[in-house]
C-alpha cells in the first residue's frame, strides 16, 4: 500500500515458474519464481496524469499491453517472492509519482575557480617543459 492509502492489489496478476535461484534440489521441484503483472490502464485508482507519468518513467519495465512487470526469484519460498514483488511495485510507483525537485542554479565559488585555474597553469607548465627537452 502506498503512503496515501491506495491499495492496488485488485489489479495484480501473478505467474509462477521454476526459479534458477538458490535452493539446491528444491529448485527442480517448486515454482518459486514470481512474475507480477500490473495493468496500468485498467487501474481506476490512478488518474490519467499519474498513468502517463508511470508509463513514461517506467517504460523499460512495461510490455506492449501496458502491464508493469516485476520478477523476483531471490527467495526459496513463493510467498516471500510474492511479498518482494508487491513491495517493489509499490516503491516503483511511489518513486515514479514523486515530483522531481527543480535544480537551482549555482555559481562556482571563488576558491574552486582559482583551484581550477591553478591546475590549468600547472598542466601548461608541465607540457612546456616536455617540449624543451626534445
Amino acid at each position: 500500500m502506498l503512503n496515501d492509502g491506495r491499495d492496488f492489489s485488485h489489479w495484480f496478476r501473478f505467474l509462477s515458474s521454476r526459479s534458477s535461484g538458490p535452493g539446491g534440489q528444491n529448485v527442480n521441484k517448486v515454482n518459486s519464481k514470481i512474475e507480477l503483472h500490473f495493468n496500468i490502464n485498467k487501474c481506476t485508482l490512478l488518474s490519467d496524469d499519474e498513468k502517463n507519468i508511470i508509463l513514461e518513467k517506467l517504460a523499460n519495465k512495461i510490455n506492449n499491453d501496458n502491464e508493469l512487470i516485476i520478477i523476483r526469484q531471490t527467495e526459496r519460498s513463493q510467498l516471500k517472492n510474492k511479498e518482494k514483488t508487491i513491495e517493489s511495485l509499490y516503491s516503483l510507483i511511489e518513486k515514479a509519482l514523486k515530483p522531481v525537485k527543480p535544480r537551482s542554479k549555482t555559481k562556482p565559488s571563488k576558491a574552486s575557480i582559482n583551484k581550477r585555474l591553478d591546475e590549468k597553469r600547472k598542466n601548461a607548465e608541465k607540457k612546456i617543459l616536455r617540449k624543451k627537452e626534445l
